[in-house]
């Protein structure tokens, strides 16, 4: 659990003879100092260690080194007295000292009480989290003038994930590379190891803490219009970078009137004005199939003329038909097939136009596919939607791009008549516009296809995307969290902070729609998650174009941070994932729907049947065996793993 791979406690071992012991205790005394590490014996991963007051604010404090033995959780008592703009300097250093160390940082200072004689002191107490805020409590705050009742506004209590500092720590090579340097200061610290009995009741229930709903999209404001504008200027860089490095000064894209297409071709005017080129250099091209629908069809004509593109209308029917009646497709003898045959042939005519008009034109393709499709496999292999020369979205989620395309309409960058196109255009249903929906769609008027019906709400895959590969959650803990941020009928502790507030930008405007689903809906999804990404779709992403990482936990690239092999099992994911709906089927708490879903997906193979687990099942959180009772205050799933 530390750097140095030691397990030795830096303590003399207790003999077998109690006498011997107590008397060895007595002559050793009460281990104390600044290189003490306080171990949980029955989660290892609850590490406490303690440093006091200006320990922290000095070049190397005790606490790196405590956390290179383990600590995950760092304490200060500090008897820091209180001076204009101090509070703030605390906070930063509290926030820097737990992002550098990977640890919950828990700083509290002293207040109410303490002599005024020439200081004075404001009680302050924060909490981070490997750099992220948890709370803080009231500063200044009298316990003498307030009423007694209520909560405790001088206290702090927060939720900590030990499991994601411990995930943390392991990926980063640099940061346990660096602790052995110092191995010999870290084999002097000593490990205290201690008993800990978990909270009963609703003590399994998260209280303390907001779980983000959308990971890739802040909520606050002022975080979210700096994501935006650090999202946008990242790919406008690179593909800047990707031009004058190619030599070329042109660029080739299709426009389809919907949002991964509007806002690659934003990032490529916006690119022309830094490199001082004419955006009539982009060649725009809007390849109407057999689903567009005459209203998307007229945003990209709207947006390529309001942009100062050259805009081009390409109708990739004839060819599609060509191609349909050579294979010997139904929907050719005049039969309404609409199946992935008929949907691919629409994507790899489109991009196969593309790439020969690059070839023709001295440009190059900018791919317009985001990240939350190729989680999911959701595009088109090979000549398809998956291939360009230079993949712009390619880290940003669909809700991202939807939130950065508002931020550039606050910004006015390109005028009030894109302003309204691009305002049209987000309130557009997600569609990829290739199966006809009705028997009107051949004349351009019927209703759009929904991308959401056919692979689910990307909001909640990207969840599962970002704790699977960003955090490392196994499926457990991360159905336990989608549960908590986004379920309208989940068991939730009595003081359970509220959910986290639908995103909005700093000039108050918001796209995202604020929306719950119930828990069988999250579960289901889930478990489609886990097999498409898992199963059937890793070898799209082992051949991705080149593309700028943007964000954290926000690349699938095999040249970046996801290496995964193409012919992978789901097997461990779907029987863990069996387990987490077992388990929470099991509460008396829980929606009778989770009955339902356990009769609809059967038991995996080499996992026994539901029948042998109804009366003991193992959790799939802290493998311990429990036998559930209709009145057990705790039995909720799904359930975090004892990381917290």
């Amino acid at each position: 659990r530390d750097v140095i791979g030691d397990d030795d406690t830096g303590l003399e071992d207790d003999d077998d003879d109690d006498e011997a012991a107590a008397q060895k205790k007595k002559k050793r005394g009460v281990p104390f100092g600044a290189d003490l590490v306080f171990r949980c014996r029955s989660n290892a991963d609850f590490c406490v260690g303690v440093e006091v007051c200006q320990d922290v604010w000095v070049p190397i404090p005790p606490s790196t080194f405590l956390a290179w033995r383990g600590a995950t959780v760092l304490l200060n008592l500090s008897a820091s007295n209180v001076t204009i703009g101090k509070s703030d300097y605390r906070r930063d250093l509290v926030c820097g000292t737990s992002a550098k160390l990977y640890a919950a940082y828990v700083y509290a200072s002293a207040g109410q009480g303490e002599s005024t004689n020439d200081l004075s002191w404001d009680g302050q107490a924060i909490a981070y989290e490997a750099g992220d805020f948890l709370g803080a409590s009231a500063r200044f705050f009298d316990d003498e003038s307030s009423s007694r009742g209520g909560d405790d506004q001088a206290s702090l209590a927060v939720d900590v994930d030990l499991g994601r500092l411990v995930q943390d720590r392991a990926r980063d090579m640099t940061w346990i590379a660096n602790g052995r340097h110092f191995q010999d200061h870290v084999r002097r610290v000593r490990v205290v190891d201690f008993d800990f009995e978990p909270p009963k009741g609703d003590g399994t229930l998260l209280a303390y803490r907001r779980v983000a709903k959308r990971p890739y999209v802040p909520s606050d404001p002022k975080t979210l219009s700096l994501r935006c504008y650090e999202c946008y200027n990242v790919q406008v860089s690179a593909l800047v970078q990707r031009m004058r490095s190619s030599t070329l000064k042109k660029l080739v894209i299709g426009v389809s009137g919907g949002l991964d297409s509007t806002h690659a071709l934003l990032v490529c005017c916006r690119a022309m004005d830094v490199l001082k080129l004419p955006r009539s250099q982009v060649f725009a091209y809007t390849m109407p199939g057999f689903a567009t629908t005459a209203k998307t069809k007229s945003y990209a004509w709207d947006l390529m003329r309001a942009l100062g593109v050259e805009a081009n209308e390409l109708d990739v029917r004839p060819s599609c038909e060509q191609m349909l009646r050579d294979i010997g497709h139904p929907y050719a003898q005049g039969h309404r097939t609409y199946d992935v045959t008929f949907e691919n042939v629409q994507a790899g005519e489109r991009t196969n136009h593309l790439f020969r008009l690059a070839n023709h034109r001295g440009a190059f393709v900018v791919g317009t596919g985001d990240l939350s499709e190729l989680a999911l496999g959701w595009c088109t292999y090979g000549v398809g939607d998956h291939m360009s020369h230079y993949s712009v979205n390619a880290s940003l989620s669909k809700s991202l791009i939807q939130c950065v395309i508002q931020w550039v309409i606050d910004e006015t960058f390109f005028g009030p008549e894109a302003n309204a196109v691009l305002a049209k255009i987000l309130a557009v249903e997600i569609s990829p516009e290739l199966v006809p929906q009705d028997d009107d769609q051949d004349d351009g008027q019927g209703k759009l296809q929904s991308t959401e019906d056919a692979v689910g709400p990307y909001d909640l895959h990207d969840f599962q995307l970002y704790h699977a590969t960003r955090r490392g959650a196994r499926p457990s803990k991360a159905a336990f969290l989608a549960c908590y941020a986004w379920a309208r009928d989940s068991p939730r502790h009595p003081k359970a902070l509220p959910v986290e507030p639908q995103p909005s930008l700093a000039k108050g405007t918001s796209v995202l729609k604020d929306r719950d689903f119930p828990m069988a809906d999250i579960l289901t999804f889930q478990r489609a998650f886990f097999r498409k990404f898992f199963l059937t779709s890793q070898f799209k992403r082992t051949c991705v174009p080149n593309g700028p990482k943007v964000g954290d936990g926000s690349s699938l690239s095999p040249r970046g941070d996801w290496r995964a092999p193409a012919d992978n099992s789901w097997a461990a994911w779907e029987r863990a994932w069996y387990h987490t709906l077992a388990w929470a089927a099991k509460d008396h708490r829980s929606p009778s729907a989770l009955q339902d879903l356990l009769q609809r997906y059967p038991s995996p193979p080499g996992l026994p049947l539901l029948s042998d687990v109804v009366d003991t099942i193992r959790s799939p959180t802290n493998g311990e065996q429990r036998t559930d009772k209709p009145d057990d205050d705790d039995a909720l799933l799904p359930r975090p793993h004892h990381d917290r």
